[in-house]
């Protein structure tokens, strides 16, 4: 097996397709007439959900992706800048969410000014998703070694297990069946058992983007 088949990208896409689906949910929470919307990002789960899986995937691949494949590009400067501007888009994310969390705690801040940040945000991740995607991931799939991506792969494990009764329900929603089977096969069976019978069935009973939610936290096996 050559080390481009070595490399999966199944978490990678079903992490990216599950943030956009909660973009649109932010979106709808942002644009609805029928409620304010800081009064419900400041107390939904889905909201705290988001944050936590996005903070898991970037520092995952701050920490364990972009810097062995910068290793590996040296001397090729065109393809080295492509990583410096994922890394820049990673970054400029950051303060819109924080900028976000600062409006659901000022009174001053309105539901116009919460809005203009949502929208910042869904353009800012979702031009990056698409870029990491057309751009970056197949220079993974061709420079990057098995042995560099299965250490990557369990950083973002260690990083997505911190909360995993939560950000796995998470990840496996809306997925289609080969990539939700994909993905629970990776599991040890103590997790594969945890998630397919108290998890699941916990995320499934939480209205998420309604205010007042509480995230379950179902034990850990």
């Amino acid at each position: 097996m050559s080390d481009a088949d070595a490399i999966d990208l199944t978490v990678t896409y079903a992490m990216h397709d599950a943030l956009r689906r909660e973009l649109a949910h932010l979106d709808r929470v942002t644009t609805a007439a029928d409620r304010d919307p800081r009064q419900v990002l400041a107390t939904a789960a889905g909201w705290t959900l988001f944050k936590k899986a996005l903070h898991a995937h970037h520092t995952a691949e701050d920490d364990a992706l972009w810097p062995p494949l910068r290793q590996n590009l040296a001397g090729r400067p065109k393809d080295l800048a492509l990583l410096e501007v994922m890394e820049a888009e990673h970054a400029a994310i950051t303060p819109v969410i924080q900028a976000i969390d600062a409006a659901l705690t000022d009174p001053g801040a309105g539901s116009l000014r919460l809005g203009q940040l949502a929208d910042a945000l869904t353009r800012g991740l979702a031009g990056h998703l698409e870029h990491e995607e057309e751009a970056a991931l197949p220079l993974v799939r061709r420079e990057l070694t098995a042995e560099q991506w299965g250490h990557f792969s369990r950083v973002q494990a260690r990083h997505i297990d911190r909360d995993a009764p939560l950000l796995l329900p998470w990840l496996l929603e809306g997925a289609d069946e080969p990539t939700a089977a994909g993905l629970l096969a990776r599991l040890p069976a103590p997790a594969y058992a945890a998630c397919t019978t108290r998890w699941i069935p916990a995320y499934a009973a939480l209205d998420r983007w309604s205010p007042d939610t509480t995230a379950p936290r179902p034990d850990t096996p």
